[in-house]
This record gives C-alpha cells, sequence and structure tokens, in this order.
C-alpha cells in the first residue's frame, strides 16, 4: 500500500514540482495538496497521511504550529519543513521535523528524503480504549479499566507508552492498553530511574532498549526487545539515555 503525503504549500510551482518528484515514486501517493493551513488540519484529520512537506510560512502564519496539531493527531507523522532559512527556530525542527529542505531545493534533496522515508519501514497501531489508574495495594503494577473489565498491568513490563490519536496507548511485550490517561499522569507513577520521556509523544523502558538509531535530522527511533513498535528519541534525551549507561 502506497504511503500517502500531503502538500502543504501556497506556491503552487513549488506543489507541482514536489508532486512530479513525488509521483516517479512508486512507494508513494499524493493524497491531499492544501494552500492554508487552516484546511490542511481538516485534511490531515481525514485522510491521516503518513508524510507531510509543509511549508515554514504560509500567508503570514507559521507551519510550526500545524506541525505540532499534525503531531498530536499522530506522533509518527513524517513532517518535512521547507524554508528559505537554513537554521528556522531549531527547537521546533527537534520536537516536530522529519527533515527540512532549503528553498530553492534540488530535485536529489527530495529523492534522499523520501529514499530514507522508505527504508524505515512501518508500524501498526491497537484498537481498544480503558482508563489507568495504579494499584494502591501493588507498587509495582497499573490498573488498566475498561467500561466491563479491569487489567492489572505489571510495570516491568512495560516497553513503551505513545501518545496517539488523542488517546494513551501502552505496550506491554505481549499486550496492549488504550488509555484516556495524559502522558505526564502516568510518568508520575513511573520509577525515572527505569522509565524517561524520550519525547513529547513517548515514555520508554530503559531496560528494554534494543537498539537507537538516527530518524530525521534532530531525532532518533528506539527499538525494543520483545515489540515491533518503535518510539522517538530527541537529541537531547539521546544525550541522556548515553549519560545513564556510561
Amino acid at each position: 500500500m502506497a504511503i500517502g503525503v500531503m502538500l502543504v504549500e501556497d506556491e503552487a510551482g513549488i506543489r507541482l514540482l514536489l508532486r512530479k518528484i513525488i509521483e516517479k515514486h512508486s512507494e508513494f501517493q499524493v493524497v491531499a495538496e492544501c494552500e492554508e493551513l487552516a484546511e490542511s488540519v481538516i485534511q490531515f484529520r481525514r485522510l491521516n497521511p503518513e508524510v507531510v512537506f509543509l511549508d515554514i510560512g504560509i500567508k503570514g502564519q507559521s507551519g510550526v504550529e500545524c506541525a505540532r496539531i499534525f503531531t498530536d493527531m499522530n506522533p509518527k507523522v513524517k513532517i518535512i519543513f521547507a524554508t528559505a532559512h537554513a537554521e528556522y527556530m531549531p527547537e521546533a525542527f527537534e520536537l516536530y521535523a522529519f527533515d527540512y529542505l532549503v528553498k530553492p531545493f534540488s530535485v536529489d534533496r527530495v529523492n534522499r528524503t523520501l529514499d530514507r522515508i522508505v527504508s524505515l519501514g512501518e508500524t501498526s497501531s491497537p484498537d481498544r480504549e480503558e482508563k489507568v489508574v495504579k494499584s494502591p495495594y501493588r507498587h509495582n503494577k497499573l490498573l488498566v479499566k475498561g467500561k466491563e473489565s479491569m487489567s492489572f498491568v505489571d510495570i516491568p513490563e512495560i516497553v513503551l507508552i505513545q501518545r496517539e490519536n488523542n488517546t494513551t496507548v501502552i505496550y506491554t511485550e505481549k499486550d496492549t492498553f488504550v488509555t484516556s490517561a495524559s502522558m505526564s499522569e502516568l510518568e508520575k507513577k513511573l520509577d525515572p530511574d527505569q522509565f524517561l520521556r524520550s519525547h513529547k509523544s513517548y515514555i520508554i523502558n530503559l531496560s528494554r532498549i534494543r537498539k537507537i538509531e538516527p530518524y530525521g535530522r534532530w531525532t532518533y527511533v528506539v527499538h525494543f526487545q520483545g515489540r515491533k513498535e518503535d518510539a522517538l528519541l530527541t537529541a537531547e534525551k539521546y544525550e541522556e539515555v548515553k549519560r545513564r549507561f556510561l
């Protein structure tokens, strides 16, 4: 199945150039083109594209805020900023951008970005929602409450926690739980020596890390033992992980 791409750019010529480059890659399909940020949010919610080419400034509005909205809906979306400035808001890029293109960009530069996306592969997501609280009786468990059930999650077995589609997902080695609890709520219930808020959308179990490798220009991807899902790690948190294991 083709990787869905959305173009958010108010210059028609750049949209046409990007579309022609992308269409030469059979792995991708342009599913939407938007020239306004408000429209792009509507289309993103409707289509959930996996990749977004996003102009950093459209009609006097900032694409960074739009990127925040996209990543809140899907933290794994790959956002490629287009900008006329090589060093534009690096802190925002670290949080939201998979890559950025400096205008005027070359065909080869876009192709390298697309090739890297293809090499990363795909992930899956779970589908049941429950509420989680910490059990007052067993300090090594989380009590996950569903509408008609209760699940007791062994905290040491948690591999990672991810925020996606306005819910929070808890992955253990064998099970998956979706909860309405916020990342901050869960972070307070976990041992900071064992768990790390690696990114605004992820909490990871340090003892379950198998491999860390570059993801975007300012981000890393963490692979785990016992799960095919992965997590994002900011450059700052990457340095913290190195310090912890020295």
